[in-house]
Parts: structure tokens; C-alpha cells; sequence
């Protein structure tokens, strides 16, 4: 298990404990964490579960995969560090991981 921070564009954190194994999509949705939707209920299909990932974090994370970044063209408010949260998996690696939601998702 590790830890994930959620920073709403408010300036609200939620600090969730999750799973390994699980996406920080589900973190969000399964601790209602306001600003992601996740329409596609994480199957890559929507961007409605776009996040920024922190800078001090992106290398762990990673970038993101063809049909990702593809998907991430229909985000607003996207930029270098964007990521779907339903395509990062958290891991030991990842303890301690902080992501900023966008304003809105749509």
C-alpha cells in the first residue's frame, strides 16, 4: 500500500491509502474524491480522469502510452505532465505520489 494526494484545483488535498495493483483513478473514485469523473470507469476510453502528475513525480510515473496520450488530446488544460489516472498503477515506487486535478474534466 501506499500513499496518493489528491490537490483539487481549489487548492483542497485528499490523501488517500492505496493499493498496490490499483489505478489512482480508483483511489479517487472509491474515496469520492471530487474532480475525476472517469466516465469509462478506467478503461482508457474518455480522459475524464486526467491529472497532472507532480513534477518531483513524473519520472516514476512515466509517460504516458500511445492510445493514452492519444485520449489526452481531448483533455483541457493539458500539458507536459498530463496523465489519465486510470493508466497509472500505483506501486511501492509510487508511495507518496501527488497529482493535480484539473479545473473540470469536460
Amino acid at each position: 500500500m501506499g500513499h496518493v494526494t489528491y490537490l483539487a484545483h481549489d487548492g483542497r488535498a485528499y490523501e488517500v491509502e492505496l493499493e498496490d495493483g490499483l489505478s489512482v483513478m480508483e483511489g479517487a473514485v472509491r474515496n469520492g474524491i471530487p474532480g475525476i469523473d472517469a466516465d469509462c470507469g478506467g478503461m482508457c476510453a474518455c480522459a475524464t480522469c486526467h491529472v497532472h502528475v507532480a513534477d518531483e513525480w513524473r519520472a516514476a510515473v512515466g509517460n504516458p502510452g500511445e492510445q493514452e496520450d492519444e485520449l489526452l488530446e481531448l483533455a483541457p488544460e493539458r500539458d507536459d505532465a498530463s496523465r489519465l489516472s486510470c493508466q497509472i498503477v500505483m506501486s511501492p515506487q509510487l508511495d507518496g505520489l501527488v497529482v493535480h486535478m484539473p479545473e473540470s474534466q469536460h
